[in-house]
């Protein structure tokens, strides 16, 4: 049975896809940039993709070839153009030019007005509170302006330092998929299920 409050969001559900589609968003806090990820981030880009400790716990193989990385740079240009998913470089203020790390919104389920996202960084910038800002971040873009009702993330039990960024972005961790999902260079893993609503971020 559907609550009325569920049938409301449902029938209020309105994804607002031009105003990430458009024109690719440049989101701005005192300390940070979002921003589309160019050629002239590429050493930034392929120091990410390159450290294998990053991708300990997440669905991304490493990439070890600098001409594989270069052309994923026009891969994120081409899923942007599709609609499919949104990488923005992470870059603080007094390193404009230095990329710190990635954040990504896909999944754009307009049915029920729902994206998921992800987020990883440099080794360098671990343990600087930067995936945490970079999520606030990004939450008022996607509710206010996006008009998303539902924003998700995707978590492996063993990935402690993306599930605290999460609690402290105000999501709410749902419970545990077991052997639901079948992830790059992991096989079959275990993920844990956080979200946060609209309404929830309101208050």
């Amino acid at each position: 049975m559907i609550s009325e409050s569920n049938k409301k969001a449902g029938k209020d559900a309105n994804m607002n896809v031009d105003a990430i589609f458009h024109e690719f968003p440049v989101l701005e806090s005192e300390d940070l940039i979002l921003k589309k990820i160019e050629e002239n981030h590429f050493e930034g880009l392929f120091a990410i993709y390159d450290n294998e400790r990053i991708f300990d716990h997440c669905g991304i193989k490493p990439k070890h070839n600098k001409a594989t990385v270069k052309k994923m740079i026009g891969h994120f240009e081409r899923d942007y153009n599709k609609k499919t998913r949104v990488k923005w470089g992470i870059f603080t203020k007094h390193e404009s030019d230095k990329l710190a790390g990635i954040i990504e919104a896909f999944e754009f389920n307009q049915k029920v007005n729902m994206v998921t996202v992800g987020y990883y960084l440099a080794e360098s910038h671990w343990g600087r509170g930067i995936a945490t800002e970079a999520v606030k971040l990004l939450l008022p873009f996607l509710f206010k302006k996006v008009d998303i009702n539902r924003i998700q993330a995707d978590v492996m039990p063993q990935n402690k330092n993306s599930k605290r960024v999460l609690l402290k972005n105000n999501f709410t961790k749902e419970g545990t998929l077991r052997q639901a999902a079948l992830w790059s260079g992991k096989g079959i893993v275990d993920l844990e299920k956080y979200s946060i609503l609209k309404e929830e971020y309101a208050k």
